[in-house]
């Protein structure tokens, strides 16, 4: 979650908070209705559009569906439009994916959100370790037994597991532990 730099209120939100925000039907528009002691600001909100894997991530664990979400917020497929929206509007909040707030972190204040176990910032380290939950996830390919037989359908995969460790900071993702790699080597093999 993201704010604009001008925002100097908002220290965190927590997952509940959240889900009053950006549940389907809801009508909060002001940050005064999200916590007592928020000022009377309007709220403008930001996310990717319903084709996005993030959509449909963000809203199946905040609201409890897959692609259950209020329809009335600025909705992109280009997270920089996103980052634009969010960056020049001090009532704004949205979310996107890690490598959009680190290219643009001048512009953008990170919102550490709490589930229950305290407040935590996304970073490198809190989505390695799975801290910065849960709001981060491991992205991961499925290959059927069928497509596997087929040879460059083997190849891609034994090139993803080969590759991926180094160039997932390159593409602006974090990259799993190393000895989560070599379990899925290894599970690929007997595959």
């Amino acid at each position: 979650m993201t704010v604009s730099k001008s925002n100097t209120f908002v220290d965190h939100l927590t997952t509940e908070e959240l889900k009053k925000i950006w549940e389907p039907g809801s009508k909060i528009n002001n940050w005064k209705d999200v916590r007592p002691g928020f000022p009377d600001k309007p709220l403008h909100l930001f996310g990717p559009g319903t084709d996005s894997g993030t959509f449909d991530y963000f809203t199946e664990v905040i609201n409890g569906k897959a692609a259950a979400s209020r329809p009335d917020y600025t909705a992109s497929e280009d997270d920089n439009v996103l980052v634009q929206g969010v960056a020049g509007d001090e009532g704004g909040l949205g979310y996107f994916g890690f490598a959009y707030f680190e290219a643009n972190q001048d512009k953008l204040k990170l919102v550490p959100i709490d589930a229950g176990k305290g407040a935590v910032a996304p970073s490198v380290q809190t989505i390695s370790d799975g801290t910065y939950a849960p709001l981060s996830r491991p992205l991961f390919i499925y290959v059927s037994k069928a497509a596997n037989q087929r040879p460059e359908v083997k190849t891609f995969v034994e090139f993803y597991l080969n590759t991926v460790p180094a160039i997932a900071k390159d593409v602006g993702y974090v990259a799993l532990p190393a000895a989560m790699y070599e379990q899925d080597k290894t599970t690929y093999a007997g595959f």
